[in-house]
């Protein structure tokens, strides 16, 4: 496991190395430098508020998907959100998703598989919504072909595991036969854990409370990436890009749409390299000069990053949490 680990994380190195080379061979420092010193930081810090602020509906729409399992308070909710985002900026392959299940089922007694099955759950309905923010995007903006060919990869890869999900809960009890048939091979002691969390995950998918919920489950996540697209055109308005090169009001979409492809693209913890040249990408489309863009993405990654890295070891520290070591620990 640990040596499948280090193939994995060189790889992601490799390929964060690959896009770092491409978002700075062409680079003008000194216009870089400009574009940083005329940003308004203002407009950096407001960005900033509005990024957590987003994060905190995402955990209150998390509180929803728990609600048949367990009635779970909001800031608990977002504690875990943190410290498991926290993670995911420092080692690699999502580990942080794992996390914060293992860390709200601690606090809350609820199953780690049951608390991942909802995390499963809200993976999905986030890329149906990417895909949806892109077909709107499409009318009046069209993207680049492969661009395109991604967000249909990503909604195929959803759609597919949702397809599981659903047949592994209708055939419960065969899916847990096939589950232990795959782990006959494994010691027993984790056997029975993977086969424990089989089990609870299988539990954890269930429908939402009652129709309402339903419909506040979708209201938030429209307002979820309503304001991350919020996020990225109050950069641009930081910048002066939205003066300067006219931008439309659905520019903040068009970053928001590839800056999430760059997450799912393996690569370093941080999504170094992958984040900032598909910024550049994104602001190609209307224009703006390779430098300008970088200096953009670095402000932008920073937003995206540092203040989520900050208020989740502030998080872990105050739940008893070692992000390293809890991590390592889930991946063994």
């Amino acid at each position: 496991m640990l040596k499948a680990h280090g193939v994995k994380l060189a790889l992601g190195v490799a390929i964060g190395a690959a896009f770092v080379y491409l978002a700075v061979r062409r680079i003008d420092a000194v216009q870089m430098h400009a574009a940083l010193a005329a940003a308004d930081y203002v407009w950096v810090l407001a960005a900033s508020v509005l990024m957590l602020a987003s994060h905190y509906l995402r955990a209150l729409r998390w509180r929803y998907f728990l609600a048949p399992v367990r009635t779970v308070d909001t800031p608990t909710l977002f504690s875990a959100l943190m410290i498991g985002y926290a993670a995911n900026t420092v080692m690699p392959a999502h580990l942080g998703e794992f996390l914060r299940a293992l860390v709200l089922g601690r606090k809350k007694n609820i199953p780690a598989g049951a608390a991942f099955a909802s995390i499963v759950v809200e993976r999905i309905v986030d890329v149906i919504s990417l895909i949806v923010v892109m077909a709107l995007v499409i009318i009046v903006h069209p993207f680049p072909q492969w661009v395109e060919v991604s967000g249909y990869l990503m909604l195929a890869g959803s759609l597919l595991l949702l397809a599981l999900i659903v047949a592994g809960k209708r055939c419960e009890r065969g899916t847990l036969n096939l589950v232990r048939r795959v782990l006959r091979p494994f010691p027993e002691k984790p056997a029975r854990r993977m086969e424990s969390l089989a089990e609870s995950f299988l539990a954890g998918i269930v429908p939402l409370a009652s129709p309402l919920h339903y419909a506040i489950a979708g209201g938030l996540s429209i307002a979820i990436w309503a304001g991350y697209a919020a996020v990225y055109y109050t950069c641009l308005e930081a910048f002066h890009f939205v003066s300067i090169y006219h931008l439309a009001w659905y520019a903040g979409l068009v970053v928001l749409v590839l800056t999430t492809i760059s997450v799912v693209i393996p690569s370093t913890p941080g999504y170094v390299g992958t984040y900032h040249y598909l910024c550049q990408v994104a602001l190609a489309m209307f224009a703006v000069p390779a430098s300008e863009a970088l200096s953009f993405a670095v402000v932008a990654h920073f937003i995206s990053v540092v203040p989520v890295l900050l208020l989740g070891l502030v998080c872990a520290n105050y739940e008893g949490v070692s992000i390293y070591r809890a991590t390592a620990a889930s991946r063994r």
